[in-house]
């Protein structure tokens, strides 16, 4: 930003007649902040991005997404972009629960997609695909305070060429763990701080003890370390995976090693040496593992927490500024949490919005977090360490051996097992219904085929009338203009459902299955409860 547009900026706010400087201000543009953004900017809003970082950063933070986002990225066009590079991207035949392995090759189709990919290149591709939309992030700006009243919210940053402020209709916190968003709205994050502490690192290991074919690593006096598991040994526990794994162009004899032991008298204020790993590694696994070239270091003491509510007022949280779990999943949540209010956000900033749409935005999220709560406290519990951590670890891996139990902690981790509730709707509405689209394929009346997630990348609403002669499509005619309607034959499996209505983020508003006596009812109501009443 320039010194004029600061001046301007300043200019602006001091007009008393002047009305917001922006529909939306986002802080923060890691993930969540440029998703939230992009969203925004599909929806016909076009936010202003604070961030304090002045690039990228090339910290190492997330090791991928694992969950729902992995598909849903498919609806906005964005999975292949993602995927060209990438190590892995799809479903996967087996995946970590804390120390135990789930095992879904047992399944007829797996419910857990990952996509390794390093988080800096998921930054760079998502700020593509922002610039692309218009939008862009002011690099260098940081949020230092805000006040919100009946109209706006004021904003105060500072830039590199100074001070300035902001007047905002909505002020989204993406601005971290530590959010200052969510600190000066008063919001609560209560949880619980981990009495353990995680020692990482990007390291070099010896080449002759790497078992190429399986990527173990033989230690003398501790037989095979085996890659991408929570292991329990010694005083707590180890993990460590080749980080080709997640980046096709690192060297293969650099691994991501980690260790979790109690955090006792450790001195979490000086800085992580690579001796202090050595060490931690060594009482882990009681032998010696030789590591070099320490490429980053880093200590954390996990926390889990999930802030008390996702709104105050005109100020709303998504990612991390709304939850942390410790033990990964964030990234999957707080992506999500992007799509789920990017559509709701930019209609309520068009004044579009029907009466409740915004607050839908807490009800269902928050919900969702609570779940990934859930999953990442159960894995801690299950790694801790006595006999009732035992016997919990026993009788859970009996649980496991059933397909059915390996199938609902699978949809727990991705995340699809959440239904969003309606905002008012009956009790028996279709199975479908509050769930993730799924991605038809399409015959239109032109004789041209698509894919259901092919045709939501405008992130706008669809209703899909795959019933004989479209006898529900005329029930949208209120609507023209603001619900496109596609009237298509399906090629193979509908999932049961003869008609959807489809939300911008992908998600099933209404639908309805085959045989109903009156395939339309209740397709007004939601019509209605999602998009406003008909014109």
């Amino acid at each position: 930003m320039t010194g004029n547009e600061v001046a301007s900026s300043r200019s602006i706010h001091g007009a008393a007649a002047a009305g917001p400087d922006a529909d939306v201000v986002i802080a923060g543009g890691g993930p969540a902040g440029l998703m939230l953004a992009i969203e925004l900017c599909l929806g016909g809003v076009t936010p202003v991005v604070l961030e304090r970082l002045g690039e990228i950063s090339v910290i190492p933070k997330g090791n991928g997404l694992v969950g729902q986002i992995v598909p849903v990225l498919d609806y906005r066009g964005l999975l292949d972009r993602l995927s060209a590079g990438a190590t892995y991207a799809g479903p996967v035949p087996g995946f970590a629960f804390g120390p135990l392995q789930l095992d879904f090759s047992r399944l007829a189709s797996s419910p857990l997609h990952v996509l390794a990919i390093p988080q800096r290149r998921l930054e760079q591709i998502l700020a593509e695909r922002l610039a692309e939309l218009g939008g862009t992030v002011r690099r260098g700006h940081e949020l230092t305070g805000f006040s919100q009243d009946d109209d706006a919210v004021t904003i105060s940053v500072t830039g590199p060429d100074g001070g300035y402020q902001l007047r905002a209709a909505y002020l989204a916190g993406c601005d971290g763990a530590h959010s200052q968003v969510r600190k000066l709205a008063g919001i609560g994050f209560p949880g619980i701080t981990s009495s353990e502490v995680y020692r990482i690192g990007r390291v070099t290991v010896p080449a002759a003890m790497i078992i190429r074919r399986t990527g173990e690593v033989e230690v003398p006096g501790a037989g095979r370390l085996r890659p991408f598991e929570q292991v329990r040994a010694g005083t707590g526990s180890y993990s460590i995976a080749p980080l080709a794994s997640l980046d096709a162009t690192a060297a293969p004899d650099t691994y991501i090693v980690s260790t979790r032991e109690d955090k006792g008298g450790a001195d979490l204020d000086s800085a992580m040496t690579l001796e202090e790993l050595q060490a931690s590694v060594r009482r882990v696994i009681g032998a010696e593992l030789p590591m070099t070239q320490p490429q980053w270091l880093s200590r954390v003491v996990a926390n889990s927490r999930q802030a008390d509510r996702y709104q105050s007022g005109r100020v709303l949280l998504a990612g991390d500024a709304a939850h942390v779990f410790g033990l990964g999943g964030s990234l999957n949540t707080g992506l999500l949490d992007a799509l789920n209010l990017g559509w709701k956000l930019a209609a309520q900033a068009r004044g579009t919005a029907p009466s409740g749409l915004l607050s839908t935005y807490h009800s269902e999220r928050h919900a969702a977090g609570r779940r990934t709560l859930l999953q990442t406290r159960a894995q801690r519990a299950l790694s801790a360490s006595g006999e009732a951590a035992d016997a919990l670890r026993e009788l859970v891996g009996e649980l496991l051996e059933f397909p059915a139990a390996v199938r609902h902690v699978g949809e727990l981790v991705e995340g699809s097992d959440i239904r969003y509730e309606p905002p008012d709707g009956p009790a028996d509405r279709h199975p479908l219904a509050g769930r993730l689209a799924p991605d038809i394929r399409l015959t239109a009346a032109d004789g041209s085929t698509a894919h259901a997630a092919e045709l939501m990348r405008a992130a706008r609403p669809l209703l899909l009338d795959l019933t004989p002669g479209g006898r529900v499509a005329a029930v949208a005619e209120g609507w023209t203009g603001r619900v496109p309607v596609l009237i298509a034959t399906p090629l193979g499996n509908t999932a049961g459902a003869d008609a959807l209505l489809i939300r911008p983020d992908g998600f099933v508003a209404w639908a309805t299955g085959p045989g109903a006596a009156e395939p339309a009812a209740g397709l007004a109501s939601a019509l209605t409860a999602w998009f406003g009443p008909p014109a």
